[in-house]
């Protein structure tokens, strides 16, 4: 072996010096906000009338309205939804079927999307309470199950997601009693006594279908998607039973989101809301218009007008162009109808309404936001239609969402450093940075393996 040229040799000392000196390299820092996160909610309308009906109709891949839902998700291409009135299974096949035979196969040109991850729960619709809770004289119809239905499971709910679901810290309030919540709207009759018996408010839930908080994994980032269906307000006399019930269903979740849920319960006896600092989204069919329809005053804006949350404001050409058209109820409505998410009865009411929300913590960057509500000259209209509509009455809503990151403590924080990404085969070192500590390192690099790779050629 020759020795090193005195120049090369010369250098080495400086080189090793400046490698000492210099300070460690970084890579940039994380951004501060998760990566756009498509989020929608969609009232599809998958309810039946009889229990084991939706399971029969996703069996097999060719029934016309769960292919429709399929294109409409399909089309916008939400990572995660929550679908309202789907109705709940135990086994949850209803779930998996619609999943395999329906959104993982293409419509129309569509493209299919696959959702790993999906969660369906118990709910409230269709559950006898043994109550004359209408009054009707009877306690065997579906205004007497502790929520509307004509079998348990109806107008279910389930989510799916592309990103992982936390299974093991999922809470529900399915069972939280109604008058367990401090100044409740318990309804009243014209004489002040309760519409309801104590013995039927000891086992009154709140929610009419269930309230759950499903946590999912955003690439290290916990997003809180709260997801519920409260009952409509309408259907009840001067005692405003539903108004009142879907007033307070809404008010969980206000409550939920801003420190005033110390006297909540879930279903495993945890007490408690979201802490200050959790990300979430609000999903759901809440039947409930800021402005118009028949909520009790106040009802949506608990949420709307939450200091907590954020009000995406989607919009659609079509909703605006129906309540032209259609007329009716729509022409005296103060809510613009470029917000409807619902294509209900125009004469005599309620007309089209906003009643289906996408609503982010404060703090979330909205990129945009938007009803699937073609207008009548556009092909994919056959997706919304009219009466008898192809799809449902309700339209998909849905927002894409940059969520304020958060850090786990084995997870590296926006200013410290991590390992660069290796880089592919055959290249050399890559320079995390530009700038001073880059440029002094490509000098050093170059004086002293440079007069190696000199060497090299000379020894060749």
């Amino acid at each position: 072996m020759k020795p090193l040229s005195a120049a090369t040799a010369a250098c080495l000392p400086l080189s090793l010096c400046l490698l000492a000196a210099a300070p460690a390299l970084a890579d940039p820092p994380r951004s501060s906000t998760t990566d756009v996160l498509t989020v929608a909610t969609f009232n599809a309308s998958l309810n039946r009338d009889a229990p084991g009906q939706l399971l029969d109709d996703l069996a097999t891949a060719d029934n016309a309205q769960a292919s429709n839902v399929a294109e409409t998700i399909q089309r916008v291409n939400p990572d995660i939804i929550l679908i309202n009135e789907f109705d709940y299974d135990a086994t949850a096949a209803a779930v998996d079927l619609f999943r395999t035979n329906y959104l993982e196969i293409p419509h129309n040109g569509s493209r299919p999307v696959s959702y790993p991850y999906s969660w369906s729960g118990s709910v409230n619709t269709g559950i006898p309470s043994g109550f004359d809770l209408d009054g009707d004289g009877s306690t065997s119809g579906p205004s007497d199950a502790w929520g509307f239905g004509k079998f348990p499971g109806q107008y279910g709910f389930v989510v799916y997601s592309k990103y992982p679901i936390k299974d093991e810290q999922v809470r529900t309030f399915q069972h939280f009693l109604w008058k367990d919540m401090p100044g409740a709207l318990l309804p009243t009759n014209s004489d002040g006594t309760g519409w309801y018996s104590d013995e039927v408010l000891d086992s009154f839930p709140l929610s009419s279908k269930t309230h759950a908080d499903l946590p999912v994994d955003v690439d290290g980032t916990t997003i809180h998607v709260l997801a519920a269906h409260t009952t409509p307000p309408s259907f009840d006399g001067a005692e405003q039973r539903n108004k009142k019930r879907n007033f307070d269903e809404i008010r969980l979740w206000a409550d939920y989101v801003s420190n005033r849920a110390d006297y909540l319960y879930d279903d495993n006896g945890v007490r408690g809301g979201l802490s200050a600092d959790a990300n979430f989204v609000i999903l759901g069919d809440y039947n409930s218009d800021p402005l118009d329809g028949d909520s009790y005053p106040g009802a949506i804006d608990q949420l709307l007008t939450n200091s907590r949350v954020a009000d995406t404001a989607p919009t659609s050409l079509g909703g605006q162009r129906e309540a032209e058209l259609q007329g009716g109820a729509n022409l005296t409505h103060r809510t613009e109808p470029k917000y409807d998410t619902g294509d209900f009865n125009d004469t005599p009411r309620p007309g089209n309404l906003r009643i289906d929300y996408v609503l982010p913590n404060t703090g979330t960057q909205v990129e945009d936001a938007g009803v699937f509500w073609p207008t009548r000259e556009d092909e994919a209209f056959r997706l919304t239609g009219l009466y008898p509509f192809p799809t449902s009455d309700h339209r998909l809503v849905w927002s894409k969402l940059r969520f304020p990151r958060s850090f786990a403590p084995s997870e590296p924080s926006p200013s410290a450093s991590h390992p660069e990404t290796p880089p592919p085969s055959g290249e050399g070192p890559r320079l995390a940075n530009s700038g001073a500590h880059s440029g002094l390192l490509g000098l050093v690099v170059a004086a002293g393996v440079g007069g190696a790779l000199l060497l090299a050629r000379h020894r060749a």
